[in-house]
């Protein structure tokens, strides 16, 4: 409901090899010549430049912004509020809340000035920007970071974003 899908967008049905679904959220916006390919999720809210491409079996959550000719591999994830910059290209799934850039995208860092404009608390910010240190500043292992993270006080926006690394098949940007 509500998307607005512009002009030369490409969209592809589901495939027998997946669940025979491609499913678009509500309330996005697919710019010029965006491409979803077959089977792909796209979440609710979401942003996609133009040219953006996701291709097959892509998870995409919700509150993505991806920047113009954004490429993602097939079979990636993209936790819900990540960001790319534009000409990144995804390899890797990216955890929620994680801003890439670069080719291969590689973490810069957490969309904090859209968790103010979402009219997230001081506390929750601070524990994501707490999270985000513990997963690509510390020098740990996915795992270790996991454990370090599921022992903190957990809000539900944290909750977001270990559910988003436990979700990871493919190992995430870095």
């Amino acid at each position: 409901d509500d998307n607005v899908i512009r002009e030369s967008v490409t969209i592809h049905r589901g495939t027998i090899q997946d669940n025979s679904l491609t499913k678009i959220g509500s309330r996005n916006l697919l710019m010029a010549y965006v491409h979803v390919a077959h089977d792909c999720i796209v979440g609710d809210d979401c942003i996609f430049a133009n040219n953006a491409s996701v291709a097959g079996h892509a998870h995409v959550g919700n509150g993505v912004i991806l920047g113009g000719m954004t490429g993602v591999h097939q079979f990636c994830k993209i936790g819900s509020y990540a960001m790319t910059s534009g000409c990144s290209l995804v390899l890797k799934d990216i955890p929620a809340y994680v801003m890439v850039s670069g080719n291969p995208a590689q973490a810069r860092s957490m969309n904090f000035e859209g968790m103010k404009r979402r009219g997230w608390s001081k506390e929750t910010i601070a524990s994501l920007r707490t999270a985000y240190k513990v997963i690509y500043r510390q020098g740990l292992t996915l795992e270790q970071a996991l454990a370090e993270l599921e022992a903190m006080d957990a809000s539900d926006e944290l909750q977001i974003l270990i559910d988003s690394l436990k979700a990871s098949e493919r190992g995430i940007t870095r």
